[in-house]
């Protein structure tokens, strides 16, 4: 079962047992609340346990309580058995609770520090980056180096214990740091068996979690929050944290990197080193999706086919076509003379530059976050993560029980399925993704006919209703209003099915086994994103893409499914709904998301201290109040990527309707981080520290989207605006021979692009019904709809004309060019700026240099130092 794992790390199985009673001693409470140390205040506490005592229980579950004891039992004694010591404390507030207290002895850290290639200092770094020339200015969006000192840089090599000498060890306590300490103290509880029967062994402190068998199992914080701690052994690193990172007052500064690092683990500090350079390259796209849109507003009232729409004597006289069958009456252009204006906001040249604009932004951002990525890849020792440290999964290696030779080394392997049940299991997600992909296409649909079926009705009843309601005649529409609550559904179905899909897809990962903790999330992250990405996107991709499109024209209206029409664009077009769509889902998900953030655990630990509230001149330790906070969670960090690369397709995929969007997710993102912040500081149980490389899938999945945006982008302009249109018409269809203007222009290009139908080729089931027609109507023989089609009595009448073929041509010719152009454009950056800087590349080879000079040549030189050990020891 452990065939994966260093012989000598396991050599306790064939150990005896201690008797319970001699390994886990209690021990009262000291009376210190911020101490970090079991009561002789030398041993440093690197884990807690927290059990019930069933003895101060009714015993009404008799077996249950026997068995919870006998697996609690031989756990500890697995642990006494594998070096750790333990001590117990009742609980103040709680008689019923007990703490056990674990500590790693030097001895065996130093065996697991070796077991999990932990990089620990060899020599002091002599190539250390310098400051840079604007430190001066810099220095006052830094947190301040006299209250967080900035660490000496080391190279360092993974650490061995019979080469001791070689490490800086200055002092033997304050070698190991607290987060590594717990992070192999977590490596041990999650391999320690609580039972064995026969050749069975099961093992590990999750499946004792879910048994609850234990109520809880954490690290401690290093104090409280707000308040600075006294205690010699305490760093205060958790208090830092919140007085310069978490504090509100702090938003404009840069984070602590390294002290997340430091206190929370690798994983924690990449995750929020990738948010705040995310939100950093945002600041750039919401100054020009700013000034877009401010061009876009100065120009709303000056724009050439917006007066058109609203002057009386154009847009007045032009009488529209209903948009649907019997129950919708004709209509004045002039009545959308408010949306026309909104619809210049977004629907202008600016809008181009923006989107061509984000295409390029999007490439810079990846690209130099590789760079920075690789930064802190070096400085945090992880370059060579995957390869030398990672171990598979506890969960992995229990259920070994097929032979194999390892590829690689050729030795004989236990594996935990054989490739054909890798298949089955691997086929099962596949299929299980798909039919929840396939579900949520049918919500879509189900929101599409909602559409249909709700126009119909609203559009008969809105103009009765809203009398009483003039000063808003202009704002709501049938469009608008079926838009907007649409959305709102939208949301809701998009919320109840995230729920829903998040526990299937946790199950099947946990079905398909696999080796790693990264191999896990990378497997949950791809599942998660392909839900979400058709969750989330579908009903925009419907409104951006397919709305409006396939519609026919009034005498020959196109039916969805054979019994809805088909929906209609407004008369500016598709675009202004899809920024209402846009604008209602990222803003009910970031209430909803701040909602589940910030509310939801501070009323839980709000109610928490209310029901275990004691005397108030009793002192809880620290370990007691570390269990009233709430834990993370499982999948730790992985809703925080989820949802802002979510919130990154929203503002690359649609920018081109949105140029706000990097605004808002801007501001969002400010806030976002120190709400995380707090969170964690605050809120949450200090969570096991976790390596990372890097950010894992979402790497990957980050560049398809930004590939995808450029095609949806370009797809956007060129199908859902009118800015095509408006070009051909001003270069080739506003002179001569179309028109009797001289020069070009835009004048005439609302009412070029009307055509016209006659009233009595309507069909029975399509004529609107008489008393739906209004009094001015009663002399007009035609109206007019939106298309480029030739006008009644022409030979081919009602058919494409030969302004729509240069359209469509000039469309798809945009689309090539723009592409061909952006990628073109995305590749010579992508090559021209390097992965990984010159600096750090020659820092790896200095490493890798140190390293073999004083691990291995030295040890060539001198054959007997292996034998040697530090006067510490």
């Amino acid at each position: 079962m452990y065939d994966t794992m260093d012989e000598d790390v396991y050599e306790f199985e064939d150990a005896e047992l201690p008797d319970i009673s001699e390994f886990c001693p209690q021990a009262e409470f000291d009376q210190n609340p911020d101490s970090l140390f079991f009561n002789d205040g030398k041993r440093r506490i690197d884990f807690v346990l927290v059990y019930e005592d069933e003895s101060k229980k009714d015993l009404d579950e008799k077996n249950t309580f026997q068995r919870r004891k006998r697996r609690r039992e031989h756990f500890e004694a697995s642990l006494m058995n594998m070096g750790m010591e333990l001590e117990a404390t009742r609980s103040v507030v709680d008689e019923k609770i007990l703490f056990v207290k674990v500590h790693m002895p030097w001895e065996v850290l130093c065996t697991y520090a070796e077991v999990l290639h932990i990089k620990l200092p060899i020599q002091a770094n002599d190539l250390a980056s310098k400051s840079s020339p604007f430190s001066c200015f810099t220095k006052y969006f830094y947190p301040s180096e006299d209250v967080i000192a900035t660490e000496t840089e080391f190279f360092t090599a993974p650490f061995e214990k019979n080469r001791l000498e070689y490490f800086i060890i200055k002092d033997q306590d304050e070698f190991f740091k607290p987060a590594m300490r717990s992070r192999m103290a977590y490596y041990i509880l999650c391999r320690a068996p609580y039972e064995e029967r026969g050749a069975v062994k099961k093992f590990g402190i999750h499946k004792l979690l879910d048994g609850d068998v234990y109520k809880a199992a954490y690290p401690l914080h290093d104090g409280r929050f707000n308040i600075k701690s006294q205690d010699e052994g305490s760093p205060n690193e958790r208090y830092l944290l919140y007085t310069e990172w978490a504090n509100p007052k702090s938003f404009y500064k840069m984070q602590p990197l390294d002290l997340i690092r430091k206190y929370y683990g690798e994983k924690v500090g990449i995750y929020f080193a990738w948010l705040g350079f995310y939100t950093l390259m945002l600041t750039l796209a919401a100054i020009v999706g700013l000034c877009c849109f401010i061009f876009g507003y100065r120009t709303r009232e000056t724009s050439t086919w917006s007066k058109e729409v609203c002057d009386p004597e154009i847009g007045g006289k032009i009488i529209m076509c209903p948009r649907c069958d019997k129950l919708c009456s004709y209509w004045r252009l002039n009545s959308t003379c408010e949306t026309s204006k909104d619809l210049c906001i977004f629907d202008n040249y600016g809008t181009l530059v923006f989107a061509v604009f984000m295409a390029i932004w999007v490439t810079l951002f990846l690209e130099l976050w590789k760079r920075y990525q690789a930064r802190l890849e070096y400085k945090w020792d992880t370059v060579e993560f995957l390869e030398q440290e990672e171990q598979p999964r506890p969960e992995y290696e229990a259920k070994c029980i097929y032979q194999r030779t390892n590829p690689v080394t050729g030795a004989e392997e236990k594996v935990p399925y054989t490739a054909c049940g890798k298949c089955v299991r691997v086929s099962c997600g596949i299929g299980t993704v798909l039919f929840w992909i396939f579900l949520t296409v049918a919500s879509v649909v189900a929101v599409i006919v909602y559409r249909l079926a709700v126009f119909f009705t609203v559009s008969r009843r809105l103009r009765e209703d809203i009398k009483g309601l003039e000063p808003f005649k202009e704002y709501v529409t049938p469009q608008m209003a079926t838009t907007v609550t649409a959305s709102l559904i939208s949301v809701v179905i998009i919320m109840i099915l995230n729920n829903l899909y998040e526990k299937v897809a946790i199950w099947i990962t946990d079905f398909e086994l696999p080796r790693t903790r990264t191999d896990y999330e990378n497997s949950l992250t791809l599942k998660m994103f392909l839900f979400q990405f058709v969750n989330y996107y579908s009903s925009c991709f419907y409104v951006a893409f397919f709305k409006g499109k396939v519609v026919g024209y009034p005498g020959e209206p196109v039916y969805w499914m054979g019994l809805y029409r088909n929906e209609e664009c407004d008369p500016g077009g598709c675009l202004i709904e899809l920024t209402t769509q846009l604008s209602v889902i990222m803003g009910g998900k970031a209430i909803w998301n701040n909602i589940q953030e910030v509310l939801l655990p501070w009323v839980q630990n709000l109610i928490s201290r209310h029901c275990n509230k004691v005397n108030s001149e009793k002192i809880i330790p620290r370990w007691e109040q570390d269990y009233q906070l709430q834990p993370l969670g499982k999948l730790g960090l992985f809703y925080e990527y989820l949802e802002m690369v979510i919130q990154f397709g929203f503002v690359t995929l649609f920018v081109a309707s949105f140029p706000l969007a990097p605004l808002l997710a801007l501001v969002n993102n400010l806030l976002e981080i120190r709400v995380d912040a707090w969170k964690l500081t605050t809120q949450f149980r200090r969570i096991v520290p976790e390596k990372a490389q890097d950010i894992g899938a979402w790497q990957p999945i980050l560049q398809g989207v930004a590939i995808l945006a450029v095609a949806t982008n370009a797809a956007i302009i060129a199908f859902t605006s009118d800015m095509i249109p408006r070009l051909v018409y001003y270069w080739s269809f506003s002179v001569s021979p179309y028109t009797e203007n001289s020069s070009h222009t835009m004048t005439g290009y609302i009412n070029n692009t009307l055509s016209i139908f006659n009233i009595s080729d309507f069909t029975i089931d399509s004529m609107p019904l008489d008393e739906v027609i209004p009094y001015w109507f009663n002399t007009s023989t035609t109206c007019r709809y939106r298309d480029f089609r030739f006008p009644p009595g022409h030979p081919r009448q009602y058919d494409h004309n030969i302004y729509y073929w240069h359209v469509i041509a000039a469309k798809l010719a945009f689309i090539i060019v723009v592409e061909h152009i952006v990628y073109i454009t995305k590749f010579v950056l992508s090559y021209a700026i390097p992965d990984v800087p010159d600096k750090v590349k020659e820092q790896i080879k200095r490493e890798k240099y140190l390293t073999q000079v004083l691990l291995h040549e030295a040890n060539l030189k001198q054959p007997h130092a292996t034998s040697r050990r530090s006067p510490n020891m």
